[in-house]
């Protein structure tokens, strides 16, 4: 035989013993034939997004913070101008003082008035009195007069006198009415005051809660996704001015037909597999399966067709795990998410968790 001859043989020896033995690893190591435990569906990582909008029109007159920035849950992301609502509070806060000063006037009042009736009351008395000496003292002089013991011009002085001090007392009585009359009229400038500063006080008080609306703050804590406006621009009422992302409540939105999504229990066990870093595995759990189907078509008459319908599912990671990592959580990255149904299977080894 040739040398030529021998080295093909030998070669082609060779090559076969390599297929075989790469046909036996391969059929040691394939993955077992799918049996229905284990479902995938591909989606994108998602966020929960919060914007930071300005409730009232306005200026925009600095933002602290940038894109990518972290912020904690009441941190002053931004600052609206208020220069204008400054000066409404400063002016409401005078109308408060000015209101107390009336008040206060109107009280001063209501305490003199009541001691004008005190007064007028006491000058009653006095009348009465001087009306019960003048009626006796023309009693008196009535009955002289008929003895013929005085003279006629001394009882009709009595007589004038007893009247007067009836006029009196009845001037007295006016007098009261009259007091009593302005001190109720008294007692209504303080209500009316009163309700002045209750006025005052509920402007100033909505003007300082404008003036706290103009610090926009974080309501969680997230990160600095999009800066929407720049300083020196005006937003209208509910203008968004920074957009934040919640690293904290992150999911995976991913579709499963009918079959499978029937099977699906909240909490099932998910893994994450992302296109970008597939050397990771990343666990997850679901948290939201749609009640609705999605993608059906108009009619639905054969078994292919229902096939078609899919359901929404959300697989939420883990916020304590999340809290580890801030730094590599990004949306919008593509993957897998590999569901498993039979909770008694094991996971296979390429979806083991495996972390940065």
């Amino acid at each position: 035989m040739k040398p030529d001859t021998r080295t093909w043989l030998v070669r082609g020896t060779l090559l076969a013993a390599a297929l075989i033995a790469a046909l036996l690893a391969w059929q040691q190591l394939r993955p077992a034939a799918d049996d229905g435990s284990f479902v995938t569906g591909n989606g994108r990582i998602e966020a929960v997004e919060v914007d930071v909008a300005a409730k009232l029109a306005g200026r925009v007159a600095e933002i602290l913070v940038n894109e990518g920035d972290f912020v904690k849950a009441g941190q002053v992301i931004a600052r609206m101008d208020t220069r204008a609502i400054d000066a409404q509070l400063a002016q409401a806060r005078a109308q408060v003082a000015n209101a107390k000063s009336a008040k206060q006037t109107a009280l001063a009042m209501v305490a003199q008035r009541k001691a004008d009736a005190a007064m007028a009351e006491a000058l009653l008395v006095q009348r009465k009195s001087e009306l019960d000496v003048a009626r006796k003292t023309e009693a008196r002089s009535r009955a002289l007069l008929a003895d013929r013991a005085t003279s006629a011009q001394q009882a009709d002085e009595d007589a004038a006198r007893a009247r007067n001090a009836g006029a009196s007392v009845s001037v007295a009585q006016a007098q009261i009415a009259a007091a009593k009359a302005a001190i109720g009229a008294a007692e209504a400038q303080v209500a009316q005051a009163q309700a002045g500063i209750d006025a005052a006080v509920a402007v100033v008080e909505r003007l300082a809660t404008e003036l706290e609306d103009g610090v926009l703050r974080a309501p969680r804590s997230g990160r600095v996704q999009y800066r929407v406006v720049q300083p020196g621009e005006v937003v209208g009422s509910g203008g968004k001015v920074v957009s934040l992302v919640d690293i904290s409540d992150v999911y995976m939105s991913f579709f499963l037909p009918e079959m499978a999504a029937g099977r699906v229990a909240l909490g099932s066990e998910v893994r994450i597999v992302l296109d970008a870093a597939r050397q990771f595995v990343i666990p997850a759990q679901v948290s939201y399966v749609a009640s609705v189907a999605q993608f059906t078509p108009k009619t639905v008459e054969t078994r292919s067709e229902r096939q078609k319908m899919v359901f929404r599912v959300k697989a939420r990671i883990a916020p304590e795990l999340l809290q580890k990592y801030p730094e590599q959580v990004k949306t919008g990255l593509p993957g897998m998410a590999h569901l498993r149904l039979d909770a008694a299977r094991p996971w296979p080894d390429e979806l083991q968790v495996r972390l940065p």
